[in-house]
C-alpha cells in the first residue's frame, strides 16, 4: 500500500473532507505551491531533523525556512540537525525523497510533528502525498486534530 493510499484510507476512516490533487512534477515546496495554485503559506513543507531522541517533523510554510537553532531552543534540545537523504530514504521508504505528509505523532509515521504558528493560522492546508505529483488539501484544524503537533516559532521568511 503506497502513503498516498494509507494517507487516503486514515482520512477517510476520520470521515475527514479532503481534495486530492495530481500536478506536473515538481521539487520544491514553493513550486508545488504554484502548480496547485495555492499561496506558499498555506503549503505545507516537512523537514526532517535529527535530535538527541531522534527523528522529529517541522511543518511550516513553503515560503519560509526552518531557523534550526530557534527550533533547537524552543525544543530544549542540545543537539539538532536535518536528516540526511539516507536517513529519510531509510525513514520514508515508501515515498519519494522529500515527498513525506505530515503525519507524524503515530497518525502514519512514528515520530513528533512540530508545526510552525505560522501555518496554524491558516484555514487549509496542502502538502505533499508520497510523490512529487500528488498533493492533499484538507482544513488546517481537521490535521491538527490528527496529528496533534507540537506548535512552536521556528521559521523565518525565506531570502
Amino acid at each position: 500500500m503506497t502513503t498516498l493510499d494509507r494517507l487516503i484510507a486514515l482520512l477517510e476512516m476520520r470521515e475527514v473532507a479532503y481534495k486530492h490533487n495530481e500536478h506536473p512534477l515538481t521539487y520544491t515546496a514553493r513550486e508545488t505551491a504554484m502548480a496547485e495554485q495555492v499561496t506558499p503559506r498555506c503549503f505545507a513543507k516537512t523537514v526532517v531533523v535529527h535530535f538527541e531522541d531522534g527523528f522529529a517533523m517541522a511543518v511550516l510554510p513553503a515560503d519560509r525556512i526552518v531557523d534550526l537553532e530557534e527550533l533547537r531552543l524552543a525544543f530544549g534540545s542540545r543537539h539538532l540537525r536535518l536528516a540526511t537523504e539516507a536517513e529519510l530514504a531509510r525513514l520514508f521508504p515508501e515515498c519519494e525523497l522529500g515527498a513525506m505528509p505530515p503525519f507524524g505523532n503515530g497518525a502514519l509515521f512514528d515520530m513528533p510533528v512540530w508545526a510552525d504558528g505560522l501555518l496554524m493560522a491558516e484555514e487549509s492546508i496542502c502538502f505533499n502525498a508520497g510523490t512529487h505529483h500528488d498533493v492533499i488539501r484538507m482544513n488546517v484544524e481537521d490535521w491538527e486534530e490528527i496529528v496533534r503537533p507540537q506548535v512552536l516559532a521556528f521559521a523565518h521568511s525565506a531570502p
